[in-house]
């Protein structure tokens, strides 16, 4: 059976991307990161929970080391996580080559595992301007890889959400079964999402767009 690393953060994108490797015949080994995110241990259960529902085989990796790099609102506590709308440009929460070193970790196991494909859920319209989101980002990556890794090595990074609009990956989660209800991604608050950080405000406009009520609980009034 052909086997597939899915980047499982918990959240609403990449839940649905594993999804989407399950209905494509994928054995799912489910990967999350611990990398003192404000909000880790509410995303570490989202995985749990989310990668229990797919049968998967689970690593948790501790990158705990961003901490120390700190530059971004997620793991630098200096720094306030903005509130205020989506502003232009690269947000402050952006934490530096997140995803360049997921897919490295990612690389590393799938050629321990035998897996052929990277699942990762980046969505390059939709995703608050980060850098690391970027087609021709995961593209570059992907070649990274191969030249890296054994000659009989060959992964695939799939990106299935990279050209959608958050409206559309809700309207498609709730096709396709996704436990909405299980994710998690509010940047700010663990046990009511704050409904009002960047993360929360895209996943509240992807719903309301999808005509479809969000399943988790919001400090504000969410109609």
């Amino acid at each position: 059976m052909k086997r597939a690393i899915c980047i499982l953060s918990g959240g609403m994108d990449s839940a649905t991307a594993s999804y989407i490797a399950k209905r494509d015949g994928y054995d799912i080994v489910a990967l999350h990161f611990c990398y003192s995110q404000r909000t880790q241990q509410r995303e570490l259960k989202a995985f749990n929970d989310i990668a229990d529902t797919l049968g998967a085989k689970k690593y948790v990796i501790d990158l705990g080391f961003f901490e120390n790099i700190g530059a971004s609102a997620l793991v630098d506590k200096d720094i306030e996580v903005p509130t205020g709308g989506i502003a232009p440009g690269v947000p402050v929460t952006y934490v530096p080559f997140r995803n360049g070193i997921f897919l490295s970790v990612a690389a590393a196991i799938a050629e321990k595992e035998g897996a052929e494909a990277i699942f990762i859920g980046v969505v390059e319209e939709d995703s608050s301007g980060y850098p690391d989101c970027r087609k021709s980002f995961i593209e570059s990556m992907e070649r990274s890889i191969n030249l890296g890794t054994r000659d009989e090595t060959n992964i695939e990074i799939k990106t299935p959400l990279i050209d959608l609009k958050k409206e559309d990956i809700v309207t498609l989660a709730s096709k396709m079964g996704v436990p909405l209800e299980l994710t998690w991604s509010c940047y700010k608050e663990s046990e009511t999402a704050c409904g009002v950080c960047d993360s929360c405000r895209l996943r509240l406009k992807g719903f309301k767009k999808a005509k479809l009520k969000d399943p988790i609980p919001y400090m504000i009034k969410v109609e």
